[in-house]
């Protein structure tokens, strides 16, 4: 069933659990951002650590994750995409909560994602910034906390219906959680495997890419990048599609 051709269709829905931040908040933050443009650096890289064996194939969960983000019977597809956001945008959180410490405007004064990669921010006077990339994890965060606590945007109570932007609003947190995934793969995979936690952050990311494609979340330019810019993780959505763990 397609995500973006379900609007209208509801059903009563029990409440969501509290939501709370583990990241600080800012007190004004931009709320778009731009296409990530190209920042040269150097024509050669090693390959990166989680495209290396074994660490590319750890995994908590076996076999094709479709099987796990297909739309239980009888739910309401849009009641499905909004909690399943929920729960990667609060294990993303809890993720970056360990890792905040290493990612500091020292060791990460760019929001990178790739060799030649840096994503930037359109701020309120409609200018592309660079921003340090906890700075830039933090506006994200603070406004998707926003938005799972706005009830006209993410209703938990029961009657209320999903606003008919749901769609298009809920595909743009989607695209910013993807960017906060690649950063942590582009520059703090290492302190990931020191914390012997890529089962369970490659189980998360497989889970996020398949939820993303199956709903209708996932735009190819995002997870690949531009033409001499690309997108570290998106190497590792071709191997994990090459491997079948992700569906072609």
């Amino acid at each position: 069933m397609s995500f973006f051709n379900s609007i209208g269709r509801s059903m009563q829905r029990a409440p969501r659990p509290p939501r709370r931040s583990t990241t600080p908040t800012s007190a004004t933050f931009p709320s778009t951002e731009s296409l990530p443009p190209a920042t040269p650096t150097s024509a050669s890289a090693p390959k990166p650590l989680y495209l290396c064996s074994p660490f590319v194939e750890a995994a908590l969960v076996k076999g094709n994750f479709k099987t796990i983000v297909m739309l239980p019977k009888y739910a309401d597809v849009m009641e499905w995409v909004a909690s399943n956001i929920f729960d990667f945008y609060q294990n993303l959180n809890q993720f970056y909560g360990v890792l905040a410490e290493c990612c500091t405007q020292q060791s990460c004064p760019t929001m990178a994602a790739g060799p030649n990669l840096n994503y930037t921010w359109i701020n309120q006077d409609r200018k592309s910034v660079q921003l340090p990339a906890p700075t830039y994890i933090d506006y994200v965060m603070t406004w998707v906390q926003n938005l799972l606590d706005d009830e006209n945007v993410f209703p938990t109570k029961s009657g209320r219906d999903f606003s008919p932007n749901f769609p298009s609003t809920v595909k743009h947190v989607y695209r910013q959680l993807l960017r906060v995934f690649a950063h942590l793969y582009h520059a703090h995979y290492q302190q990931i495997l020191h914390l012997r936690s890529e089962g369970h952050f490659n189980s998360l990311f497989a889970h996020f890419l398949a939820f993303g494609k199956e709903y209708e979340l996932l735009e190819v330019k995002d997870i690949k990048g531009q033409p001499g810019a690309p997108v570290g993780v998106g190497a590792l959505w071709e191997k994990w599609k090459e491997m079948g763990i992700l569906e072609s």
